[in-house]
């Protein structure tokens, strides 16, 4: 424990002071101070000035990262006949219809991604208090009720992220890992937050990105340069 105690007071020293940095310098910092004995992620959070809670603020979207998440994606699809073939064809691990509704029901939640196609949709709505709070319902809108399954299958396992405000106004997602270059870290940070500026609704009143974070899984979190941010 006095070992972990000790690291956390290195990393904290490093980071004190430290604030609003270019997203180079920030990688290097974040990068520098991740020390677990595993690759950890390298996560973001923006803080928007928006309440999700009111449907013309909600922020939500999907993009794919330059350089993959470098996170072994796990993917249920909902699917019958030919698409439930070209599912698993295309790499998914949980493949089903009603016997995938009974599955999860009973607690097995082993995926990362659930997609379906739109005539599974009355049977995938069963699910909503079990796959919407933890962001796993599918929704056409960031491409996961869809006929062409390949696809979704594949851009999910290639480094395509989803995202969504939660109800302060956060969004939160990772961006690669500790053992990424610094310059793929970059790449996908201002990638991640190109998207979220470009998914501002049309109830976003004032300002709306107020301040964005890295951090790594174990270690302290520093602000990012918005300006230095932005430059997708």
């Amino acid at each position: 424990m006095a070992k972990i105690a000790k690291k956390k007071a290195a990393a904290r020293a490093a980071f004190e002071g430290k604030s609003y940095l270019p997203v180079e310098e920030a990688v290097a910092l974040v990068k520098a101070n991740a020390t677990a004995k595993f690759d950890e992620t390298v996560e973001i959070a923006m803080n928007l000035g928006v309440d999700p809670r009111h449907a013309d603020q909600m922020v939500r979207g999907v993009v794919q990262l330059p350089n993959g998440t470098g996170k072994d994606v796990r993917v249920a699809v909902f699917a019958r006949g030919p698409k439930a073939e070209e599912a698993k064809a295309a790499g998914a691990e949980v493949v089903g219809a009603e016997d995938l509704v009974e599955s999860i029901q009973g607690g097995n939640l082993d995926f990362d991604r659930v997609i379906a196609t739109p005539d599974m949709m009355p049977l995938v709505g069963r699910l909503g208090k079990i796959l919407g709070p933890r962001n796993l319902m599918p929704n056409p809108k960031v491409g996961t009720v869809t006929m062409d399954v390949k696809t979704a299958v594949e851009a999910a396992k290639g480094g395509e992220v989803q995202f969504k405000a939660e109800k302060a106004g956060v969004v939160h997602a990772g961006v690669g890992k500790a053992s990424f270059d610094d310059a793929k870290l970059a790449e996908n940070i201002r990638a991640f937050v190109d998207a979220v500026n470009k998914a501002k609704p049309t109830g976003a009143k004032g300002t709306y990105l107020k301040k964005v974070s890295i951090s790594s899984t174990m270690g302290p979190g520093v602000s990012l340069d918005l300006t230095s941010a932005s430059q997708a």
